[in-house]
């Protein structure tokens, strides 16, 4: 093999992996801006015209967030949306994406949560360099339900954890990160 082809053969591999580190990123971005109730992010994961299909409805990919907001706002206290297993298939400046998520919900009142697991099918398109959704569609495939208890106990709340934030109050938006601040359970 020539230099130039090995050349061309690392130009080829860089650019799949960029692509597709770039597609995850996308995705993950999705899933952070849900659980910080950042309208603004979950937008910036899908293009302008962009659909996101979640039970019988579909609902641009622009205003998800707002909807995702009130949504999980009405029926829990915290939320968490966990990408595990992703496959992605690229050809060209359009990808087809499966990731497996498992979204944890605290009930209101804190006594009780659900754990959703499904995929998100995604089809993504990169357009003026940037990767973003074009459609998703949702599965939900698992439901669990459960005691939440343990929050409510003494002895987990003399630890003082970290509780998480649902805007960009949030540890993750603070710049730099130190010690101080932060709602606690």
């Amino acid at each position: 093999m020539s230099s130039n082809d090995r050349l061309a053969e690392l130009e080829r591999k860089v650019r799949y992996l960029t692509d597709r580190q770039e597609i995850l990123d996308c995705i993950v971005r999705n899933s952070r801006g849900n659980d910080r109730f950042d309208a603004e992010l979950v937008a910036s994961s899908y293009h302008a015209d962009g659909t996101h299909e979640i039970g019988r409805s579909a609902i641009s990919g622009q205003k998800y967030g707002e909807h995702a907001n009130h949504a999980h706002g009405a029926m829990c206290e915290q939320n968490l949306h966990h990408v595990t297993m992703h496959s992605v298939q690229i050809e060209g400046d359009v990808a087809h994406a499966e990731s497996y998520v498992i979204g944890l919900f605290l009930n209101k009142g804190t006594q009780t949560s659900k754990m959703l697991s499904g995929r998100y099918i995604d089809r993504l398109e990169k357009r003026d360099g940037e990767w973003r959704i074009v459609i998703r569609r949702a599965t939900v495939e698992v439901i669990l339900e459960g005691t939440a208890a343990m929050l409510n106990t003494p002895a987990f709340r003399e630890r003082g954890y970290l509780k998480g934030g649902r805007d960009k109050s949030d540890l993750s938006y603070v710049r730099p990160l130190g010690l101080e601040g932060g709602e606690r359970w």
